[in-house]
């Protein structure tokens, strides 16, 4: 039979109308991030460090948000109330994010060091998939371009510890 929509799937252009006033407000745009295990437990560290809403795209990416085991149990439940919206272009959501008086920042590898930036009260932050990073119209979105400064051999965090990391800077920051 036909699965209502849960409640926390939230529309994009009824989130945007709610939010252009002043406040403090942190959206994750997640650009063709396909492994659901990665979503999930972004959607996690959204709800521990209080950001408010995550964006998925239509196509190129996971955003079966309601019948994904593997997305629940990765986010330790909180894919049942983390506001979540589902859009048909990701670059037409940014720039009306920017509109709003959002600041974007995508996540790459060969940014700003993250602690070197003075987040907006209103941010956007761009996670870019597993293999590719941030598709090239959206990296154009971007006000900056931000990186975690590491130490290891290999290049690069998973997504969803680089997410997690830079949302708490952006929570630490806020409190």
């Amino acid at each position: 039979g036909e699965q209502a929509t849960p409640q926390n799937i939230v529309d994009f252009d009824q989130w945007i109308a709610g939010h252009s006033s002043e406040g403090h407000f942190t959206v994750v745009v997640l650009d063709s991030v396909t492994d659901p295990h990665n979503v999930g437990a972004i959607i996690r560290s959204v709800d521990q460090f209080g950001a408010s809403l995550v964006v998925l795209p239509q196509v190129r990416g996971v955003n079966d948000i309601a019948g994904n085991d593997v997305i629940a149990r990765s986010s330790a439940g909180a894919s049942a109330w983390v506001p979540v919206s589902i859009v048909p272009n990701l670059v037409r959501a940014v720039q009306q994010l920017k509109e709003t008086g959002f600041w974007v920042y995508g996540a790459d590898a060969g940014g700003t060091h993250a602690d070197k930036i003075s987040f907006t009260d209103k941010s956007v932050l761009v996670m870019g998939s597993e293999g590719t990073g941030i598709s090239r119209l959206l990296k154009e979105q971007c006000d900056s371009i931000i990186s975690i400064p590491t130490c290891g051999k290999i290049d690069s965090l998973n997504v969803s510890v680089a997410a997690g990391v830079l949302l708490y800077e952006l929570y630490r920051r806020s409190i």
